[in-house]
């Protein structure tokens, strides 16, 4: 399997922009197949995630460019309700082709969705929601059997603000007769961007980005032209590695009020924070302070910056604790940044970090993509070489990572 060298210790410096949100073009490229029409996505990352979505679609029977660094589809050929095992156990968001089929066609057939291995992640708020908006579905060992005569709409309450319930509720109420409330929805900007794009589709979404969103179902919906917000996981990855490397960095494309909770903790670590308008200018210091992290929905801190957060804490002065309240099972980054030095404990679904005067290089394992990018922080920050194997889960949401880092003075290459 391919595998990251890096060759520690230098500062990253200079100018980068960030992609667009993985996890916004992710369910847009479900809504895709809620018209006929032709939807284009303007600047999609080029990462494994998105051609494995781009791959369902295109199975269903839809067309499926991409040119340059737009996607183009057109479902207006769609043949097929079933969502192929094997692309179904690649990727989390095939859940979402739950709803996007059960409102173009009213059936669907989906295996229970893959993704990386960060602990429970159940779908029961996706099928009890979709069936209180009229679906039938039937478990069948790890498959999902789901039909509808028609949808119409409700009032749901969630006992969770899940993202993907949240989004397969709007794809599958934005053509659903009557109206759906959701109640105690998830308000993260990709949940915003992707009601924007259902209403640039002829969708009536209101509320998106609170707690409770109302859907008016209309009986059509049409193509549109979509640019997806900016990813702001990636942004921050790259803000880190500045911060940890004691370097300096221009980071364009980017929303700051999406994230303000990352922002404030590199402020806390001594780095000075400038904004102006999409961009955001970094200068870290030496001098780095402990810090304390607490995850949580949006606008909590994000939990898919826990690893990455997790680093930093690792090479700053003071005892941190990192405690992720979304998923129990996120510290597998822990085990591989003790081979490099890092001083970690962890206690349940926290991680005491003991900051150390520096990290050493070593052969470390992604075991998933936000741990694998957490890895080649700690090796650009730590003395001598370290190899990052398995990054074929890093390239599920970076796109040319390595590319960016050595453009901004890293020494990392790919084997």
């Amino acid at each position: 399997m391919d595998k990251y060298l890096i060759r520690g210790g230098k500062k990253l410096s200079g100018k980068i922009c960030a992609e667009s949100a993985k996890n916004a073009v992710l369910p847009m490229i479900a809504a895709a197949i809620l018209t006929e029409e032709e939807v284009v996505i303007k600047n999609c990352p080029d990462i494994s995630d998105v051609k494995n979505m781009a791959a369902i679609v295109a199975a269903l029977g839809a067309s499926v460019d991409f040119c340059e660094s737009d996607l183009i589809i057109n479902s207006g050929k769609l043949s097929s309700y079933s969502v192929s095992e094997s692309f179904g156990k690649e990727i989390r968001t095939s859940v979402l082709m739950l709803g996007a089929l059960l409102s173009r066609t009213k059936k669907a057939l989906i295996s229970y969705p893959g993704g990386c291995d960060i602990g429970l992640r159940p779908i029961d708020i996706h099928i009890a929601s979709l069936g209180m908006l009229g679906a039938n579905i039937d478990e069948r060992g790890d498959k999902l059997i789901c039909s509808a005569k028609k949808l119409s709409g409700a009032k749901l309450v969630f006992p969770f603000p899940s993202v993907g319930a949240t989004e397969n509720v709007m794809l599958a109420a934005s053509t659903a007769e009557g109206t759906t409330c959701i109640y105690n929805a998830a308000k993260e900007p990709e949940i915003k961007d992707l009601a924007d794009m259902l209403v640039s589709m002829g969708a009536k979404i209101s509320g998106a980005g609170s707690s409770v969103i109302e859907i008016e179902g209309v009986k059509k919906l049409h193509g549109t032209v979509y640019r997806p917000i900016p990813d702001r996981i990636e942004a921050g990855t790259f803000l880190v590695a500045a911060a940890v490397t004691g370097g300096e960095i221009e980071l364009g494309n980017v929303k700051e009020e999406n994230i303000s909770p990352l922002i404030g903790k590199l402020c806390d670590n001594s780095c000075k924070v400038t904004v102006k308008n999409d961009i955001i200018y970094l200068r870290s210091s030496r001098a780095r302070k402990a810090f304390d992290v607490i995850t949580g929905p949006y606008p909590a801190f994000p939990t898919d910056m826990q690893a990455i957060a997790t680093v930093l804490a690792a090479v700053s002065e003071g005892v941190s604790v990192i405690e992720d309240n979304v998923f129990a099972n996120r510290f597998c980054h822990a085990h591989e940044l003790a081979k490099m030095g890092a001083e970690i404990t962890l206690c349940g679904n926290k991680a005491i970090v003991r900051g150390v005067q520096g990290l050493c290089g070593a052969e470390v394992y992604a075991h998933d993509l936000r741990c694998g990018a957490a890895l080649v922080l700690a090796g650009l920050a730590a003395k001598g070489k370290t190899i990052v194997h398995d990054i074929k889960y890093i390239e599920r949401g970076y796109a040319r990572f390595e590319e960016k880092l050595r453009s901004l003075g890293a020494d990392i290459v790919k084997k």
